[in-house]
């Protein structure tokens, strides 16, 4: 039971570290860009299309929305993570797996996002930028997992080298 307790406190810290650090990312490109909350608004007014809306709200209450679905999203990823994280101190080679597939992932999802720019609201939104956001998240979130789970990353390297 504590190693659940211990999953979803950690998951939802890292939920939480990767969603601000998205929205640091993306209000400070919006800020530079001189169009504050661009980034929100826009993603939060494809959210609204995406559920049906036939007209979107006003800017704050898209901003609200979109910005309650980010944080529920990254928290939702964050549990997913951290039980990877949880489970590798049973067995070490587990991460390293799911290392690979998390490449595999970014490399697909900012495929992706090129794919569809040019018929959707992504258009306005860089696709570097999308992809400098999720190596920001995955960078805060990934570090602060590494120091709750101090040594793991020496015991995958023993589970790689098969010592």
């Amino acid at each position: 039971m504590e190693e659940k307790g211990r999953t979803r406190r950690e998951g939802v810290t890292a939920g939480l570290i990767g969603a601000t650090a998205v929205a640091l990312w993306f209000f400070v490109a919006d800020l530079i860009a001189g169009q504050p909350l661009y980034t929100p608004i826009a993603l939060g007014s494809a959210l609204q299309g995406f559920f049906g809306a036939t007209s979107v709200a006003s800017a704050p209450l898209t901003v609200l929305m979109y910005t309650v679905f980010h944080y529920l999203a990254f928290i939702l990823v964050g549990l997913i993570v951290s039980a990877v994280f949880n489970a590798a101190e049973r067995e070490p080679s587990i991460l390293a797996g799911f290392a690979i597939l998390f490449v595999m992932l970014e490399l697909a999802s900012l495929g992706l996002v090129v794919l569809v720019q040019e018929s959707s609201v992504l258009r306005s939104i860089a696709w570097y930028q999308i992809g400098a956001a999720n190596l920001v998240a995955s960078i805060s979130m990934g570090t602060y997992l590494v120091r709750a789970h101090r040594g793991i990353m020496k015991r995958v390297g023993l589970s790689i080298g098969g010592i």
